[in-house]
């Protein structure tokens, strides 16, 4: 099966690198061509256009799996997936497609870039300016906490064409590292997901092409929604593999830690939190998979993918926590994986939309 492949691929290739890139704030660009080879990066993109050609369930199956062993590989993963092809794949012309999709199957990352100082959970309170100039346009601005912003070689950039018209003057734009005038700034140092490169990215009339503006102008709001309310469930992936890593780790810890003459793992206590947490990843699991499957079936899916990335981010969290507790001294060493993985957890209930925004879109669907 697929999913076991990425797992065996994980144990093999991910797990000896999880702490020495955490270490040192940076991804293994050999990693990197390894997820391409694999056809990880192109989960969705069509086989004739390079991609694997499977399902955007097999997207959160893959980020989960990575996620197992080092939720920095699961976001590089899935931003690429959830967030920049499911774009292209809804948005993209065809010419569009064709130009850049073989290459985000096979070397090119991508970034979503959307976040500025002034805008995060209001998304579209967006300073980032796009100014007509002849055929082409000229992006102005900053752009920050941006995920893949050191490996990708395209972005997609969101800004406001028309700042009188609100939220629907903003347009999302195609835009290579090497157009003129653009650049990647400074790289955030981080609590968790270290290896996960996010960045500040800079803008100083950077010209681009009218062909390289993804739908319609004005409709970049469209796009970016749209693109959330997926990139949630991949989140969502991201946080139920994390959480069943670290209950892995515990487990096997327990069996063979013991004290006052045999292994914790046989007192009642600790089997009871084993069990509660075995049961709130398998009830996070299945709030992501029923998701996926919405998706996948063309159904609507806003809700369910707002209660996943709310319920698993904030389980993962849990999860996380009480696995260091049952590692007692050792959990709170970098000798055991549990540690990063607790870092790594925080990161769920902040981005691509925070708890209190996933909360806020559950309930406006309840009071219609």
């Amino acid at each position: 099966m697929f999913q076991e492949a990425v797992r065996d691929f994980a144990a093999a290739e991910v797990a000896p690198r999880a702490g020495p890139m955490d270490e040192k704030e940076e991804m293994d660009p050999g990693l990197v061509s390894q997820l391409f080879e694999l056809g990880l990066m192109g989960v969705e993109i069509p086989e004739d256009l390079g991609g694997t050609g499977a399902s955007f369930f097999t997207s959160v199956l893959v980020v989960e799996e990575l996620s197992r062993v080092d939720p920095s590989v699961g976001v590089l993963v899935d931003v690429q997936n959830t967030l920049v092809i499911n774009a292209f794949l809804r948005w993209a012309s065809d010419e569009q497609r064709a130009r850049y999709l073989p290459r985000l199957a096979s070397d090119m990352v991508g970034a979503y870039a959307l976040s500025e100082a002034g805008s995060g959970s209001d998304a579209f309170a967006l300073a980032t300016r796009a100014t007509r100039d002849g055929d082409d346009w000229l992006l102005t601005g900053q752009k920050l906490w941006i995920t893949n912003g050191n490996e990708a070689g395209l972005y997609i950039v969101f800004a406001t064409a028309d700042p009188d018209a609100g939220y629907r003057g903003i347009t999302a734009f195609l835009v290579e590292k090497g157009f003129d005038g653009f650049s990647v700034g400074k790289k955030e140092s981080k609590l968790g997901i270290r290896a996960s490169s996010t960045t500040e990215l800079i803008l100083e009339d950077v010209r681009v092409p009218a062909e390289n503006v993804l739908g319609e102008v004005g409709m970049g709001y469209k796009v970016a929604i749209e693109t959330l309310n997926e990139g949630r469930i991949g989140i969502g992936a991201q946080m139920i593999g994390l959480a069943q890593g670290a209950l892995d780790h515990t487990v096997r810890y327990v069996k063979e830690r013991e004290q006052f003459g045999r292994t914790i793992g046989s007192f009642q206590g600790v089997q009871f939190q084993l069990a509660e947490m075995a049961t709130e990843i398998e009830a996070a699991r299945l709030l992501v998979y029923n998701s996926a499957r919405l998706k996948d079936a063309g159904r609507p899916f806003l809700t369910q993918a707002a209660m996943a990335k709310l319920y698993a981010s904030e389980m993962a969290q849990r999860v996380a926590s009480r696995c260091i507790d049952l590692h007692g001294g050792y959990g709170f060493t970098r000798e055991y994986p549990v540690e990063k993985l607790y870092r790594d957890a925080k990161i769920g209930t902040i981005y691509e939309g925070t708890s209190n925004m996933q909360k806020q879109t559950i309930a406006k669907v309840l009071l219609k």
